[in-house]
């Protein structure tokens, strides 16, 4: 089988070369932006295309605001504080993710805790989460505290795995009954909608990553944006070191990050965003054209679910089992088709080991059976 999908592939992309799983695409304006910022001189963080990429982010997106970071983890680390995550809260998220959610959430001195997951999103399961909350928490006048380690739930922070959307309305419902601020870890779904709606604008605050292998690329980058203007204010401030603006003076009111993403990689960006239609438009391309090759194996392809409408980032196939999915991965990998497995759980890498866990059947199910495929654009 696994010299079928490899010809399938490079049948795919119409290449004999090695095929990575997702390189990043440069059709349009991209040079004449860069070139057009370094002839500026400004090259760091102030400059013309750091604000234009902020608004035509945000006019994309369909929101109100937005502020750059320099990359998607800055974000995140962002998007905590603006929910006043402190040290000693704790933050509900999945285990299934990549380590920059739960790193953010350690630059806080903060306490993950992990929920389950859905097998068909594979992103966090609100009926997991309500469980969690019934059985460990209640509500009080300081917020939500969890009864099993007294300490007070500030956050739930869902991802977006691969693009794919979570069942983010029962989230947010969910957060609202309780009490808890609602961040969407979007770093993998720009251009994925749920239910016709954006992914990223349904939590109170959002962070998206524009690294090299996203949708859209910056070199590095991220993005916050959240519904209320004032803690966009608060980000825009705590990004620039927090710095008081003077003609001349360094003042500073509070602990700041050098967090503001340079005019070099904004320049980039903005043409990187005048071509995500197309993209978009070629990954479900693609998509289909995976969805057609398994239809009648046993190997199942990971599709949007009916409310939702993914970027297809990377796509991804579930396999029989754990020993099947190893034998992909060396197979296909010795014959320079770049496929990857899941990230290891959250909960068994070594720093995350000691946080509160439900029971997470989901997610290690998936953990054990899924595959990523070469998804990359090719116009």
């Amino acid at each position: 089988m696994t010299i079928e999908i490899v010809t399938f592939i490079r049948e795919l992309y119409q290449t004999n070369e090695p095929i990575y799983l997702h390189e990043p695409l440069f059709i349009g304006n991209e040079r004449r932006y860069v070139l057009d910022a370094i002839d500026s001189t400004f090259v760091s963080s102030v400059g013309e295309y750091v604000d234009r990429f902020e608004q035509e982010f945000y006019n994309y997106i369909g929101t109100e605001n937005a502020v750059t970071c320099v990359n998607g983890t800055a974000a995140l680390h962002i998007a905590l504080i603006l929910a006043n995550v402190e040290q000693g809260d704790e933050v509900i998220t999945q285990p299934l993710t990549f380590v920059a959610t739960c790193n953010a959430i350690s630059y806080q001195k903060a306490c993950s805790v992990f929920v389950d997951v859905d097998r068909d999103t594979m992103g966090l399961s609100p009926d997991a989460l309500e469980d969690f909350l019934l059985q460990n928490a209640i509500v009080t006048e300081s917020g939500c505290l969890n009864k099993t380690t007294g300490r007070i739930i500030k956050a739930v922070m869902p991802m977006h795995t691969f693009g794919h959307a979570c069942r983010i309305d029962e989230i947010a419902t969910i957060c609202q009954k309780w009490k808890i601020t609602l961040i969407e870890d979007a770093a993998e779904s720009l251009g994925s909608k749920y239910k016709g709606k954006e992914l990223g604008t349904f939590g109170d605050i959002a962070a998206f990553s524009f690294n090299g292998n996203k949708i859209i690329t910056t070199g590095g980058g991220g993005m916050v944006i959240a519904k209320d203007p004032g803690l966009i204010r608060r980000a825009k401030h705590l990004t620039t070191t927090a710095k008081i603006p003077h003609s001349y003076k360094f003042i500073h009111d509070e602990i700041g990050y050098n967090y503001r993403m340079p005019n070099l990689n904004a320049a980039l960006g903005c043409a990187q965003l005048e071509q995500i239609e197309k993209y978009l438009k070629f990954k479900r391309q693609i998509a289909k054209k995976y969805r057609d090759f398994f239809l009648d194996r046993e190997e199942i392809f990971v599709d949007e679910i009916k409310e939702g409408q993914s970027n297809f980032w990377l796509n991804a196939i579930i396999l029989q089992s754990k020993n099947k999915r190893d034998d992909y991965l060396q197979n296909v990998n010795a014959q320079n088709v770049m496929i990857r497995p899941i990230w290891t759980l959250m909960n068994k890498l070594k720093m995350f080991a000691h946080c509160q866990s439900g029971p997470l059947e989901n997610a290690e199910w998936l953990e054990d059976r899924v595959i990523n495929l070469p998804s990359s654009v090719r116009l």
